[in-house]
């Protein structure tokens, strides 16, 4: 090798490090702002930077000189060193790359969290209402037991709704369906006094019609036809284009 070829090797290795040097430009483009991760990545540069002087040192001194051999050795040992460092960059590239992906995974699952406990909008009988989400929840968690046929979990679990939300949108629909598991589980009396707490305290819910038609329903189980019959003319009365009103004119011939 001639001494021409080596210095102008080792020029094209100190142009191969000048170009390494643009590598953790990533670290400001798009990579977790991790302070230590930051402080490593300028470790490795001024170790680039270092070695860079090293090679020019060397390319001055030896250009004058006879020694080829010794520049070629010293210049492979730098492409040595130079090719750890590029490894130590791609090894902290990738812990950074995850580090970011765990911050932005956890990132989501909080937003989805926070969503998660955010009231929503909806509609309930015609109105916009809102309401907690652990709310909906409740009620959506008595109704699965109600239709799974659990009707005694699904009282429970009604029971508990009207109690804790007792202004909730949905509280005279709780009342009608811990009625109805009351009912489901021949429990007449039970299902008549939830039935007309209900139509005490939500006169005009859309549930108020089934709710009468029920009661009535229970009177006659009771073999109580005068008390049937008293519910069924309100319900007709007050209700008089429903289908519960239709359904209570198809009884109240049982009634007498």
């Amino acid at each position: 090798m001639s001494l021409m070829n080596s210095v102008m090797s080792a020029k094209r290795l100190r142009a191969a490090v000048f170009a390494m040097l643009l590598l953790p430009a990533f670290a400001s483009a798009g990579i977790l702002d991790d302070d230590e991760a930051r402080k490593a990545i300028k470790e490795l540069n001024a170790k680039l930077l270092a070695l860079v002087a090293k090679l020019d040192l060397r390319i001055d001194d030896k250009a004058d000189k006879s020694s080829v051999l010794e520049l070629s050795n010293q210049i492979e040992q730098l492409r040595g060193e130079i090719a750890g460092v590029r490894g130590q960059i791609e090894v902290l590239a990738n812990d950074l790359a995850n580090a970011q992906k765990r911050q932005q995974d956890f990132y989501v699952d909080l937003d989805k969290r926070i969503r998660a406990l955010e009231p929503k909008k909806l509609t309930v009988d015609g109105q916009e209402v809102t309401i907690e989400q652990a709310e909906q929840r409740s009620f959506d968690a008595a109704m699965a037991m109600y239709k799974a046929g659990q009707y005694a979990n699904a009282a429970t679990a009604f029971n508990s709704f009207t109690l804790n939300y007792a202004s909730s949108v949905f509280a005279s629909q709780a009342y009608y369906w811990l009625g109805n598991s009351y009912y489901a589980q021949r429990d007449c009396k039970g299902t008549i006094s939830t039935l007309q707490n209900l139509l005490k305290n939500f006169p005009e819910s859309s549930k108020a019609p089934d709710a009468m038609l029920n009661i009535a329903s229970c009177h006659l189980e009771l073999k109580d036809k005068k008390e049937s019959r008293k519910t069924l003319e309100a319900l007709i009365a007050k209700f008089p284009g429903t289908d519960a009103a239709q359904a209570a004119k198809t009884r109240l011939p049982l009634t007498k």
